[in-house]
């Protein structure tokens, strides 16, 4: 058969071509028309097919800014009442000489005595000739409603060189936080459901997968609204505790080596400036002696 007359078939038969075209597209657009559909029955907000739509929903991804939570944002929220407040507090001390090691124990006693709790310390030892010192450093977390107790008793240990004190206003943030996790605690409910009327095989893997990821944000922000709990609850207190240096550490004997030492290098000294000075002497004597013997003439 010639391309012509093949040609020709095709004209005579156009319309059986055109409308085993129209019937596969119209199957094609209705396999997504019916996998957004399954969705929207579902009560999902989505207009989207399923594959498409699971790109947004991973854990920490652009779903939570979606939803209008900003990590690290701090509104200020004026229409709270109940404000979140952290505090924190700087000071520095100095105890006499010899009473590092007391002044040390009156500060674990302090937070024993309170039930604050030390976090980690850090103590250096400086050594000047025959004497010595200490240094301190403490961090310290302290229940806000023991806070002034506990800061007026670390004040009466030695003399007080420094002191501050910084609050911040967390109230922004923490709400942020908790509308937050309501709306994510809602989409995994609507999962849920979604999950209990799915029919399709596909459908339960992909809820599944998406509920594990919801679960795991609901996690992260249940832990960071616990800390943020704990920064309001338990004030922190940073001491520096140092030993006064004695008035005599940087006295010390001088070895019997150091004043050999001293010795040769005085006389190495006396020795180079007599050599340098010679030879001018001379020339000085030498001229005075002519000049001496011209007037003698």
């Amino acid at each position: 058969m010639t391309l012509k007359d093949q040609w020709k078939k095709i004209k005579d038969n156009w319309l059986i071509i055109v409308v085993v075209l129209l019937i596969a597209g119209f199957f094609y657009a209705g396999d997504d028309l019916l996998s957004t559909a399954r969705f929207e029955s579902y009560g999902y907000d989505y207009e989207e097919p399923l594959g498409i739509a699971t790109e947004s929903l991973g854990y920490g991804s652009s779903r939570m800014m979606k939803s209008g939570f900003y990590p690290g944002s701090d509104d200020f929220s004026p229409e709270v009442e109940d404000r979140k407040i952290t505090k924190t507090a700087s000071l520095s001390t100095e105890v006499e000489f010899g009473q590092f090691q007391e002044g040390e124990q009156q500060l674990k006693a302090i937070v024993s005595s309170t039930d604050s709790f030390l976090l980690d310390e850090n103590i250096n030892k400086y050594d000047l000739g025959r004497k010595s010192y200490y240094s301190g450093s403490y961090n310290l977390k302290v229940d806000v409603r023991k806070y002034d107790q506990v800061v007026a008793s670390l004040q009466q240990i030695g003399e007080v060189q420094s002191f501050s004190e910084y609050a911040q206003d967390i109230t922004g943030k923490y709400t942020n936080l908790q509308t937050e996790l309501e709306a994510e605690r809602a989409r995994l409910q609507r999962y849920n459901q979604m999950l209990a009327e799915a029919e399709l095989i596909a459908d339960k893997i992909e809820l599944n997968d998406r509920i594990f990821d919801q679960e795991r944000t609901i996690k992260y922000l249940e832990d960071s609204l616990k800390n943020q709990d704990q920064r309001v609850e338990y004030a922190t207190i940073q001491v520096q505790m140092t030993e006064k240096q004695s008035e005599f550490s940087s006295l010390a004997f001088v070895s019997f080596g150091q004043l050999i030492t001293n010795l040769v290098s005085s006389s190495s000294n006396l020795l180079e400036l007599l050599f340098s000075v010679l030879p001018w002497a001379v020339v000085i004597a030498l001229i005075w002696i002519g000049v001496r013997w011209v007037r003698r003439r």
